[in-house]
């Protein structure tokens, strides 16, 4: 086994973005266990780093959202007979959150058990032994993820929404290329501040372009991402979809400046000035 450290692309629901990958393993990947795949999946996907909250287990990890810490997934090394099963040997297992009709249904599968030492309508333990495929696991560790994380709170029907303009570094991004790569221009941006579901993003384009370059609609927020390398952290991302971009007329820095925006080091409020004389220059014929 060959262990490197290195940086791939990798595909979130059709848009790729850079991800370190802390540990690849090279040549083996048949000879990954159930858990040890589905602990890569959830690191991959949510970037998720599993601890070990139990002085008294270390060989048990906990999933948990990063933002509020809540579990989503406990795997355990327990005896065989803690579940009726035959043998003195100890087995690796996956407590999840189901829901109950679901699990019901699952439960009438080899595999697949009341919850161990957890809430059995609410919760559901997989065998990790093989028994259960890991292509079977996968959408059932995303289900748990949905029902565990926080709630968002719905906005009325005349909340307003707000306007951004967002700074893009081409030294550390091809905003051209991340924008065009997919059919329907939706792609992932590192998310720092409160944008919400429908919020308009103007993404200005930093030297040597210094305008504002593309408009684009937040379809999804508050996305856990984990991500460091010397130049960008990164926490959650957002998903963006591109609207418009504005490549005929640039909408520089000085011209900005006339409506309050002397620089954009961070995510801040696109003045409605801006906004009015930009549809003017594009949309007035």
């Amino acid at each position: 086994m060959i262990d490197i450290f290195l940086y791939v692309y990798y595909t979130l629901s059709g848009s790729s973005i850079l991800y370190p990958f802390y540990q690849l393993w090279v040549g083996d990947s048949d000879m990954k266990t159930t858990k040890e795949k589905l602990l890569s999946y959830a690191k991959k996907k949510y970037g998720t780093v599993p601890d070990t909250p139990f002085r008294t287990a270390p060989t048990y990890f906990v999933l948990r959202h990063f933002d509020t810490r809540k579990w989503y997934a406990l795997f355990m090394n327990i005896p065989k007979s803690k579940l009726g099963l035959a043998g003195s040997e100890n087995i690796d297992i996956l407590n999840i959150k189901c829901d109950p009709v679901l699990s019901g249904s699952l439960r009438m599968n080899p595999g697949y058990y009341p919850a161990y030492h957890m809430h059995r309508t609410n919760w559901l333990t997989i065998l990790l032994d093989g028994t259960v495929p890991v292509e079977d696991i996968y959408p059932l560790l995303d289900l748990s993820y949905e029902m565990t994380q926080a709630k968002r709170k719905k906005s009325g029907p005349f909340s307003k929404k707000k306007n951004w303009v967002v700074p893009a570094n081409p030294k550390y991004y091809d905003i051209e290329m991340a924008v065009n790569e997919n059919a329907d221009h939706i792609f992932i941006w590192k998310q720092s501040t409160h944008i919400a579901v429908g919020d308009l993003v103007y993404m200005y384009v930093t030297a040597p372009v210094s305008a504002i370059r593309y408009k684009c609609k937040a379809v999804e927020v508050d996305i856990p991402y984990l991500y460091d390398d010397d130049n960008v952290r990164i926490r959650r991302v957002m998903r963006l979809q591109l609207l418009e971009t504005y490549d005929k007329t640039p909408i520089g820095l000085e011209w900005m400046k006339h409506h309050g925006v002397s620089t954009v080091r961070g995510p801040r409020n696109m003045p409605d000035s801006l906004i009015r004389e930009i549809e003017m220059m594009y949309h007035t014929k």
